[in-house]
């Protein structure tokens, strides 16, 4: 059985992806490791250049962009892991969701995989993610975007009083960067998880498309049991949305992420007026697209 199995889901990144698995196979330490990448048609030579200068990755190269989860999943199943009390027992012990706009130090998976083999408490992890100018990638912890942190981060709560362990929820500044805590959600660019806490909760919801799959995921792996915690002791760095710039889609699924999450999560406990004060702050951000999305709940799981 492996330690750690990677899926990297690719979309015209070649150069980024290029050196996010170069850092990958500089890795130290000992641990063993499988690596899948899942290309969504991607049209600038990523699949190729994955074949020709890293065969001993796992390709899955996508005729369309199916998004993110759906991506994630095929590679997710490719290592093992396929559902509720369905994981290959040859399966990795942590499943590890990173993004092809990271870059990771040589000891970064290793002293990841000690950290949570010393929590056995602890379902997901995720370091410190830094951005190409040394700042804090904020959505490295998160707290679920409930209607009321929602309305403290919107409103502009949350800039006025950052320190506030209530208003400074949604991206956790209340508290150092560099202190390690429990968060709510860490973010899809580096999630890992324990191959226990999929067998409870499952693989990740393909209602989404891209964004907010992963705080859905925290969401389930949280109802399992299991804890989420941010390690700042390792940093990673992020290019950030070095994909999704590219794609006009890109503010409507954000908002259209937040309607599903908010649906499946927590529409059931909101009394009807501020429903609608939210379905209409949701369309006002998301645009005349999210129309029929609000008009169909089918669209969500």
């Amino acid at each position: 059985m492996r330690d750690l199995g990677i899926v990297i889901v690719n979309w015209n990144t070649r150069d980024l992806l290029r050196r996010c698995l170069a850092s990958v196979y500089g890795s130290e330490g000992d641990f063993s490791f499988s690596l899948v990448v899942v290309d969504n048609a991607s049209d600038d030579g990523s699949a190729a250049m994955v074949e020709r200068e890293f065969p001993q990755v796992g390709l899955v190269a996508n005729a369309d962009n199916i998004g993110y989860p759906r991506a994630n999943n095929i590679g997710l199943r490719q290592l093992g892991f396929r559902g509720p009390n369905d994981v290959d027992a040859a399966a990795p012990r942590y499943a590890l969701l990173l993004n092809p706009d990271t870059e990771v130090p040589p000891d970064a998976l290793w002293r990841m995989i000690r950290f949570m083999d010393s929590r056995p408490d602890i379902g997901v992890a995720g370091p410190k993610l830094v951005l190409t100018d040394g700042s804090l990638d904020k959505a490295c912890r998160r707290g679920f975007p409930t209607p009321l942190v929602s309305f403290y981060h919107y409103s502009g709560l949350t800039r006025l009083f950052p320190r506030n362990r209530r208003f400074g929820r949604y991206n956790m500044t209340f508290a150092d960067e560099d202190q390690e805590l429990e968060v709510d959600s860490v973010v899809g660019a580096y999630m890992q998880v324990r191959k226990d806490a999929i067998e409870r909760a499952g693989l990740l919801d393909e209602s989404f498309f891209m964004y907010g799959e992963d705080l859905d995921w925290a969401f389930r792996l949280k109802q399992a049991g299991y804890k989420v915690w941010y390690y700042p002791a390792v940093t990673v760095r992020h290019v950030k949305r070095a994909a999704s710039s590219q794609s006009p889609k890109a503010q409507f699924e954000f908002w259209r992420a937040m309607l599903i999450f908010y649906r499946k999560h927590f529409r059931r406990g909101t009394l009807y007026p501020v429903h609608l004060m939210i379905l209409t702050a949701l369309l006002f951000k998301g645009g005349p697209g999210l129309w029929q999305e609000i008009r169909n709940p089918s669209h969500t799981a």
